[in-house]
Formats: C-alpha cells, structure tokens, sequence
C-alpha cells in the first residue's frame, strides 16, 4: 500500500466561526462539495475539512466524555510551507486579525529555518515555516529529498 495523506479533519466547536476564520482570516474557499455540517477546502495537495467537534466523535464511535476541554494541547500540530520568510509574517499576520491566537511569533529557529504558530479559534495548532533547503510543488505541497 501507498499512504497518502489526503484529508485533515478538524473538530470545531462553532461551524459558522471556523468557517469564517478560515475563509475571512486565512482566505480558503469551500469547495462546492461542502454542505451542511462540513466544509471542504484544498489546501495543496491536502483537502482541510472543518466538522463538529461532537459529530466528529460520533463519526468515530467515542464516547462524549472524550471531547474533553477544547482549548487544551492534544498532541497534534498543523503545519504550513510557505514560500519565503515574508509569507510566514504575512499569513500570521493576516490569522491574528482574523482571530487567531498568536502563540509563538515568526523567527529564525534552531533547525535553520524560519516559524511561528498561532491557535485558530477551536484551539488547533498551526505553524507557518520557511526553509530554504525544503522544495515546494507547483500544487504547493513540500517535496521531501528520497530515502537513502
């Protein structure tokens, strides 16, 4: 088998304010596919869908006592590859204005690159990087050198 990620789904609390964020603060458009309780939207070679929190965990069989607090850290991190330093400050910029929590700004880190992270609204956890040694596709999507 080839795994392929292909889909990142995001359990939110408030549909209409995530789609906003996303929309108005990060400028994705939904895909004419989105419909009621969910959104689609192409991010690269990776489709971002947005889903009620408690929908999302009734989809997978858990019980309701696993959402838990929202706001808290669950491990998992969002990452975007931007195209220069410039684009990391600008997209930061433009997800604070929309609402983001701003968590870490943008500088030079230990790996050689170039990051910072904000919090959308539902408490998920991107960071915006630059690196020069990584190659982005035409799609956007980071190019990763082969195995040894």
């Amino acid at each position: 088998m080839n795994l392929r990620l292909t889909t990142v789904t995001l359990g939110v609390d408030d549909l209409s304010r995530a789609s906003a964020f996303y929309e108005q603060g990060l400028g994705l458009a939904p895909s004419a596919i989105s419909q009621g309780d969910i959104r689609f939207y192409q991010c690269g070679p990776v489709v971002l869908a947005l889903y009620p929190r408690k929908a999302l965990l009734e989809d997978a069989h858990l019980p309701e006592e696993r959402l838990g607090d929202p706001g808290r850290f669950d491990g998992v991190t969002l990452a975007c590859n931007c195209a220069s330093r410039e684009d990391v400050d600008q997209t930061l910029s433009r997800a604070v204005a929309a609402g983001a929590k701003l968590v870490k700004p943008a500088q030079d880190v230990f790996w050689g690159g170039y990051s910072g992270y904000f919090e959308d609204p539902d408490g998920h956890l991107w960071e915006l990087a630059y690196a020069s040694f990584f190659e982005l596709n035409a799609q956007g999507g980071l190019v990763l050198p082969a195995s040894q």
